[in-house]
């Protein structure tokens, strides 16, 4: 009986140190670029939401298709109605894993490869990268640079605009993690 209670505090302290090493991002960056010769396209979100958790590399990614801004309006609307579909596909996901977990307890950075699977426009693709994550008092920062091909998301380009849309586009991710409370 007296080791009731110490299986109990094991069992608390685990779970309080799994906790804290989940981490979330709710206002995370993610940027892409279209370059061609005729025009160059951008799309800023800072509405991307975001949790690894730290102890497996699991790693979740979400960004509302909508929240996406260009400089010109009528960009805007034409990734929102004619490609991304936004009202058909609202969120376009990243879930995946580090393929090295990290360790959140000591400052340092970590260069790390995420594999998973992407869904963009109703279409799941295998993907992997290379983020960068700087850990600093509990607090984690990540970057990650990738392209995406839009024919493998079944995003039509009209034949009219052809040359002003490229054909693989540069995705940006940029989030700041907290530890989960």
């Amino acid at each position: 009986m007296k080791f009731i209670p110490l299986i109990i505090i094991c069992s608390l302290f685990n779970v309080v140190t799994q906790a804290q090493n989940i981490l979330i991002s709710n206002n995370a960056a993610v940027s892409f670029f279209s370059s061609t010769i005729l025009e160059d396209i951008e799309g800023k979100s800072s509405l991307g939401s975001s949790a690894i958790n730290a102890n497996t590399g699991d790693i979740i990614f979400k960004v509302p298709n909508t929240s996406f801004r260009f400089k010109k309006k009528l960009m805007q609307e034409h990734f929102n109605e004619n490609y991304m579909e936004s009202d058909k596909y609202p969120v376009s996901e990243f879930k995946g894993k580090l393929e090295k977990p990290i360790d959140v307890s000591k400052n340092g950075s970590y260069n790390v490869h995420v594999s998973g699977k992407l869904t963009v426009h109703g279409v799941t693709k295998d993907y992997r990268s290379v983020a960068e994550i700087v850990v600093n008092n509990g607090v984690a920062t990540a970057k990650s640079v990738f392209k995406v091909k839009v024919a493998d998301h079944n995003i039509k380009i009209p034949s009219l605009v052809f040359k002003n849309i490229a054909e693989i586009v540069e995705v940006r991710i940029q989030a700041l993690y907290q530890p989960k409370k």
